[in-house]
């Protein structure tokens, strides 16, 4: 039974059904149905994403037996990419601005995707798809074109330069833009030097929702 595999890897590995699905992806309801055998045959998408966030290969998962780490083959001509550290969901600019409202990830709810991230980050980051192009500059390292994907982390503490997501009060969607911080006062500054509309300034009620940790980029 494919949910005892799931339930021994995680037990070999000190995992919690959250912890599972915050590493793999895949929601912890469908992980419990998995694991309580109420999903005898569970989505293949799903097992692929279990097995790799538990270091075993989708077949054992599904049949039993030795179970291998996933390693790189000798004869392969791709180098392994980096460290995955988790999964995180893909959000709406709408709810990116209620984000800092939720106390866990798993109360979100039409997620549009989920997404690895090879960076250190807490269990309650996001991930945005950039819209616009106010943040592109051709001429610096940090620069993002409409589609790419950003990853915000709530819980890394801002400093003048960091890339935010910002949530002005009379708004329902956050914006993304560099902060300038000034004394005690605070700006949002687009990347783009041709970009018409200038900085402004946070007022003290608005809220800074999370810090940009890496991007990817689509193609």
């Amino acid at each position: 039974m494919i949910g005892k595999r799931v339930a021994q890897r995680m037990h070999e590995l000190e995992w919690s059904e959250g912890e599972l699905g915050r590493r793999s992806g895949v929601p912890q309801p469908t992980i419990h149905r998995i694991l309580t055998g109420t999903s005898a045959s569970p989505r293949q998408a799903n097992v692929e994403k279990l097995a790799k966030a538990l270091g075993v290969t989708s077949e054992w998962l599904w049949k039993g037996g030795e179970a291998p780490d996933i390693v790189t083959g000798p004869h392969s001509n791709i180098e392994p990419g980096p460290r995955i550290r988790g999964f995180v969901p893909l959000i709406s600019w709408v709810q990116a601005g209620t984000w800092c409202e939720m106390q866990d990830v798993l109360e979100l709810q039409d997620v549009e995707n989920w997404l690895p991230c090879a960076v250190s980050h807490s269990s309650a980051t996001f991930a945005l798809r950039v819209r616009g192009l106010s943040m592109y500059n051709p001429h610096e390292r940090r620069s993002f074109l409409d589609g790419d994907i950003i990853f915000v982390d709530p819980n890394k503490d801002y400093e003048n330069g960091s890339l935010v997501i910002a949530k002005l009060a009379d708004s329902k969607e956050a914006t993304f833009k560099q902060l300038v911080l000034e004394g005690s006062r605070r700006f949002l500054k687009p990347l783009n030097p041709s970009w018409p509309d200038p900085i402004i300034e946070l007022p003290e009620d608005a809220s800074i929702c999370g810090v940009v940790v890496s991007k990817l980029e689509i193609f």
